[in-house]
């Protein structure tokens, strides 16, 4: 059975329910489009596949079961907070969401574990980043508010990852979601908007979707340190398969 709630800010409705095929585990839909998954469950399990290869990378940021500093921009369902507190116990989490009703909704109907370290803030991302500044460094910046070709222009701008960088501690790293239709406008100039800042930039996705003439989501990695070697066969053998990784040169093509 679903609960919902009307988010006024946006004009449209979210909604709750119970994934029927993985129990414990619920889906937040926001409109007609499914926005997260979470298993309440096993927090570690991470089922979208953008998420998971999101959570690949937050896993070679630091030894395992060390707890990192991590800065959420889009809360969502919050599935990497919960995967965090799940494997990483006692990170120290902030999650910043443009809507207040779908935070409130989101954290009444699918709470958080007791223990879980995160702080809430309801503003807009970029704004956002300049008061989080002595709140950091944070090993990782995680945005996911990017759905398609259309993106808020003070956000999917170098300025914004420029800030965003100033935030990372070293050895940090920036993780995007970018969500695109063919021929990926949006992929092209975010990639390359990260690519004037990071001093390393990589982007994980299904082989396929490099080829540009597919709909979907492609996760941006920026560093401001050099690309570990180490972390290429890692990423691609954890999955979801297939999974390809782009970096260097190999991303020419796909940048504007």
């Amino acid at each position: 059975m679903s609960t919902t709630r009307y988010l006024a800010g946006i004009g449209t409705h979210a909604s709750i329910f119970p994934d029927d095929l993985v129990e414990g585990a619920f889906v937040l839909s926001i409109g007609d489009a499914e926005q997260s998954h979470v298993d309440l469950a096993h927090p570690e399990r991470v089922f979208y596949a953008y998420l998971r290869r999101m959570a690949n990378v937050l896993d070679l940021l630091a030894p395992p079961g060390e707890p990192l500093r991590v800065l959420h921009l889009g809360a969502g369902a919050l599935t990497l907070a919960r995967y965090l507190q799940a494997t990483r116990p006692g990170s120290a989490q902030i999650a910043v969401e443009l809507e207040r009703e779908l935070l409130d909704f989101v954290l009444e109907q699918l709470p958080l574990p007791s223990e879980t370290r995160l702080e809430t803030r309801v503003g807009d991302a970029r704004w956002e980043l300049g008061d989080l500044a002595s709140r950091g460094p944070f090993d990782a910046v995680v945005l996911d508010i990017f759905s398609g070709p259309e993106a808020p222009a003070h956000i999917a701008h170098r300025d914004f990852y420029a800030e965003a960088a100033a935030l990372l501690a070293p050895g940090g790293a920036m993780l995007v979601n970018i969500g695109d239709d063919p021929p990926l406008p949006l992929v092209r100039s975010q990639l390359g908007a990260m690519r004037s800042v990071f001093a390393e930039v990589a982007a994980l996705s299904e082989p396929e979707m490099f080829e540009a003439r597919y709909p979907g989501n492609v996760v941006a990695i920026g560093l401001m340190d050099e690309w570990e070697a180490a972390w290429t066969p890692a990423l691609v053998a954890a999955g979801p398969h297939p999974t390809a990784v782009r970096r260097g040169v190999e991303l020419d093509g796909l940048v504007t």
